[in-house]
Order: structure tokens, then sequence, then C-alpha cells
């Protein structure tokens, strides 16, 4: 198994009930869209291993879900915290000027006018719109050592090309 084309899609909760049922934590756009992804992948100890959903159903605001394999609250408890990964492969094409968070993770960011910001090391998402959590040079003229830039296309975002791991922004270095 290549585990480096595997990408975190949830998290699986607490146990629920005593047949061996989770609950499940998305981490998509549409939550339901993570049992469209199969296999799924976990790591435990050290080990990867391929888990498959046997059922899965909403319940109250969350959704539960059984795994093969996995029938009594002891061994679903085991799981619980455990991240979700699935072969970043099975996900679909985006359109053009979209992309994932996982493209955008590691890019370099530089201003409009050539500053170097630094590098993508994370994003949030706050509601309104996602945000870049830039990781500044160790040398950054500014002090700084974490810029977040709002992912607003046109009015910061000017620019991302991912063939060469650049976003372009148009940011006050000293802010």
């Amino acid at each position: 198994m290549n585990t480096e084309k595997l990408i975190i899609v949830g998290k699986l909760g607490s146990s629920y009930g005593i047949r061996g049922w989770l609950r499940v934590f998305s981490f998509t756009e549409d939550s339901e869209s993570l049992f469209d992804y199969q296999p799924w992948y976990i790591k435990r100890a050290d080990t990867w291993q391929e888990v498959e959903v046997e059922s899965f159903k909403p319940h109250n605001q969350d959704t539960i879900v059984k795994i093969k394999g996995i029938d009594d609250r002891d061994d679903a408890n085991a799981l619980t915290n455990i991240e979700i990964y699935v072969d970043s492969a099975k996900l679909p094409n985006l359109e053009a000027g979209d992309f994932y968070w996982k493209d955008l993770i590691g890019c370099k960011v530089t201003t409009v006018n050539g500053y170097d910001l630094g590098q993508v090391t994370d994003l949030m998402e706050t509601g309104s719109n996602d945000v870049l959590v830039v990781k500044a040079n160790l040398k950054d003229a500014f002090g700084a050592k974490e810029r977040l830039i709002p992912y607003v296309e046109d009015q910061f975002i000017k620019q991302v090309d991912l063939s060469a791991k650049q976003i372009t922004v148009d940011w006050d270095p000293a802010f």
C-alpha cells in the first residue's frame, strides 16, 4: 500500500451502543460523501490497516458507522479518535480554479510585489471563508512567525500555480 497518497478525510469518535458502532466525524464538504470514498485506512500502533464500512446511518446530530469486524463496545472503543484516510486518487476531479486543501499545503506564498511570506502549513475553515496558515521564513523582515491570510479569490488570492507550488497574494507583509 502506498501511504504517500493517503489523505485524512475524517475521524472516528466514541462508541455508540454495545454492538460496535462508532460516531464518525467527516472532514469532507458534504459529510455523507465520506462514505463515497472506499476503502478507508486507519493507522494503529504505527501500522496501517484497511477497514471496510459495513453500514452507516444518521443519528441525532451525528453519523454512526459500523465497521466490519468491530462487533462490540470494547473493539469500538479501541478505535476512538483514530483518523480516517483514503487514497487521494478516489477523490473527484475539481473544476478549474478549485483546489483541495491537500494541494495548497506546502505552497510558497509571495506577495504581488515579490515578498516571500513563507509556506502554507495548514488551512482553517472559519465559516465565511477558508484561511491559509502561512509559516513565515526564519529571517522574516517583519518578525512574523505565522500569518493568517483569508482565502478570498481576487481580493487577497491573486494566483495559484500548483505546478510551481506557488500562491501569489495581495497582502501586506507587515500584517
